[in-house]
């Protein structure tokens, strides 16, 4: 057989769908740390010297959009002309309407309904101890090193935007067994040669993801990757000045790196009463403590709703082959142990707080960034353990 090869790729916050995707979230945390009850569905777009903010909103809380979005733009780094973007001076609009009488009608305390149709995954593995594919967790790792090499100028002369790709290979079993491939492309200034930053990636970015994947994965092999740094040669216009961005536009990137399923609803912008955020959470949650459980090596949980209505109308678990008892009968604990209406799942992961700009680069799944958050806690295990008896 041939290589069995698969890839992941990750972007820094400073790629311009990132920013949008940071714009976005750090409203949703302003109405949530203010107006918990609030609802928000808010999305940005940006392009070369503007911002727009954008979607419907309803909170008693006054909201400076465009301090919010300046803010946002200066913390991740466009501060500058420099940079090919700056908040100081850049246009920013505002669009925003309360939200729809017709879809706050289903959502309220009262009715507790799903914000919206549609179906959500979760996913987890044992290939790493986050219980998360290994290629987006390097590509993820990658990205938040350098994005931390420059804000912490380690690595001199680079700029806010950037991507990293990782290719890992499987043996035939599903085992990874090497890294194939790493591509990190990086922007930088004009007078800093795309050579000269070679040595430093490999020596702050890409070797210290490496050596800590062989903590947790002794045997994979490390030394013999394919490399590309910056493969163009140059990397000097990036960001929204480069190429517009928008808000959900890295739903992969965001979730599994395209190793497990996604239904195609983006999380930033968001409050937890959409249940493209929430439930995409619980079934995060609820796949990682069934791995955890020790009841599959790998567990993909499906969750559909309808707008409106409260209870799931489906719910799916598929552990391709790997579960100690059969898929339905850990479908029946699942249902069993898990509260899967979105009121409940609001307040079991405690989700009506200002957790959510975090979540907005390097994953909103598994530990890169070393924030807390309640959906990645594997807290259910001994209640699923006792139910699948």
């Amino acid at each position: 057989m041939g290589k069995i090869l698969f890839t992941s790729e990750s972007v820094t916050e400073g790629h311009p769908d990132k920013v949008c995707d940071r714009i976005s979230d750090a409203v949703l945390d302003e109405v949530m740390k203010h107006d918990p009850n609030g609802r928000v569905a808010c999305e940005t777009c940006c392009t070369t010297g503007m911002v727009l903010v954008m979607g419907e909103i309803t909170t008693d809380h006054f909201i400076d959009f465009a301090g919010i979005a300046r803010k946002t733009l200066k913390d991740i780094g466009y501060d500058s002309p420099e940079a090919g973007f700056d908040g100081n001076t850049c246009a920013v609009m505002v669009a925003i309407d309360e939200q729809s009488p017709d879809i706050a009608m289903g959502t309220n305390d009262k009715v507790g309904g799903a914000g919206d149709q549609g179906m959500m995954f979760g996913y987890a593995c044992k290939e790493t101890p986050d219980m998360m594919p290994l290629p987006i967790t390097l590509a993820n790792k990658m990205a938040y090193r350098l994005t931390k090499c420059r804000k912490e100028e380690i690595i001199k002369g680079i700029l806010p935007d950037g991507k990293t790709q990782v290719t890992v290979e499987y043996n035939e079993g599903g085992d990874p067994v090497r890294v194939d491939t790493v591509v990190v492309s990086t922007q930088h200034r004009e007078d800093v040669p795309t050579e000269s930053l070679g040595l430093p990636i490999i020596d702050n970015v890409i070797r210290p993801v490496l050596m800590e994947l062989l903590e947790y994965q002794p045997d994979i092999d490390v030394t013999s990757y394919n490399l590309f740094i910056n493969p163009t040669g140059r990397f000097v216009k990036g960001g929204p000045a480069a190429d517009s961005g928008l808000t959900g536009r890295k739903i992969i990137v965001d979730t599994y790196g395209g190793y497990a399923a996604h239904g195609g609803g983006a999380f930033s912008g968001k409050d937890p009463t959409k249940v493209d955020r929430s439930a995409a959470y619980a079934a995060r949650w609820i796949a990682k403590n069934v791995v955890a459980a020790g009841l599959a090596q790998k567990c993909q949980v499906q969750l559909a709703y309808a707008i409106g209505v409260a209870q799931p109308v489906s719910v799916r678990v598929d552990t391709y082959g790997t579960g100690t008892c059969p898929d339905n009968v850990i479908q029946d604990a699942i249902e069993q142990v898990f509260d899967l209406t979105p009121g409940g799942i609001i307040t079991r992961l405690d989700l009506r707080k200002p957790v959510y700009k975090g979540t907005s680069a390097y994953g909103h799944f598994g530990n890169v960034t070393g924030e807390t958050r309640t959906w990645e806690q594997t807290d259910m295990v001994d209640a699923l353990r006792a139910a699948v008896q």
